[in-house]
């Protein structure tokens, strides 16, 4: 790729290393791209909450794209620029099959995420990491302005199955993402499945269209990295599309390059590659 204009960058698997840090070279490559003012931006499926250290380390400049596109949120102010919510029939009849099912779910809105109560201790584990939470009888979840709904599931071993019993049962718009959730570092070994539900929204690729609106940046003129499924839609539009080494099947098979693991200086190696 000839001259590229920004960067796009995932958080889990990709920017953080398996410790839950960014390794000290590929945030030295990081923050010289942003002192080059060159735009580079963090695409996440975390919430805001979970972006804080990262955007302090990184002394990021442009929003973070959360809650996999759904969000925009600015680290310096701690506002949302963008925010999309779950409409209120959509939360009823996903909370409905929830219960029916016996699901973990995790509701999250604005700064508050509320979960309903694990079952045993596999669930209570799989709620590590998700900080601020409370837990509270499954009546008491939340209904409204909900940017997000989590399910997660023992009875399923595919996500993608999963995910896709799930878009059956709601049939109204909205946007999944789905995963294993033994893909994270910090739950390696969880036989649980998560769906998340977000609004309906481009997924990541919110972030390429942030970028052309507001920096002038094509898409063609963009790397973007990753490692997971809901990385698709921004390796698919970008210019170069870019996984790391171990990364999920969905994301390999749109993208246009493989590195090394999230574990490595790789990202700092493309950097000083393509960036100069």
């Amino acid at each position: 790729m000839k001259n590229p204009a920004a960067l796009l960058c995932d958080l889990d698997g990709t920017l953080v290393a398996d410790d839950g840090a960014v390794r000290p070279r590929v945030a030295a490559a990081i923050r010289g791209l942003i002192e080059r003012e060159i735009p580079v931006m963090v695409v996440t499926g975390r919430s805001e909450s979970g972006c804080v250290q990262v955007a302090e380390q990184l002394g990021l400049r442009l929003p973070v794209s959360v809650y996999n596109g759904a969000g925009l949120w600015d680290a310096k102010t701690g506002n949302f620029l963008e925010e999309r919510v779950l409409s209120n029939r959509l939360v009823a009849r996903a909370l409905e099959f929830a219960e029916q099912e016996g699901l973990l779910t995790v509701n999250s809105r604005r700064g508050e995420k509320f979960s309903s109560e694990p079952a045993d201790a596999i669930e209570r584990a799989s709620l590590a990491g998700l900080e601020p939470l409370s837990i509270v009888p499954r009546s008491e979840l939340p209904r409204e302005v909900l940017i997000r709904i989590g399910f997660y599931s023992k009875r399923h071993g595919d996500s993608a199955e999963f995910c896709a019993r799930v878009g059956q049962v709601l049939d109204m718009p909205c946007y999944l993402t789905d995963f294993p959730l033994a893909v994270l570092a910090e739950h390696r070994g969880s036989p649980l499945q998560v769906v998340d539900i977000q609004p309906p929204c481009r997924g990541k690729g919110e972030a390429l269209r942030w970028l052309t609106e507001e920096h002038q940046v094509q898409p063609s003129q963009v790397v973007a990295i990753g490692d997971g499924s809901n990385d698709v839609p921004m390796l698919e539009r970008a210019g170069l599309g870019v996984v790391m080494e171990g990364s999920m099947g969905r994301a390999r098979d749109v993208a246009d390059r493989v590195i090394g693991s999230c574990n490595s200086d790789a990202i700092a190696d493309l950097i000083d590659e393509l960036f100069g």
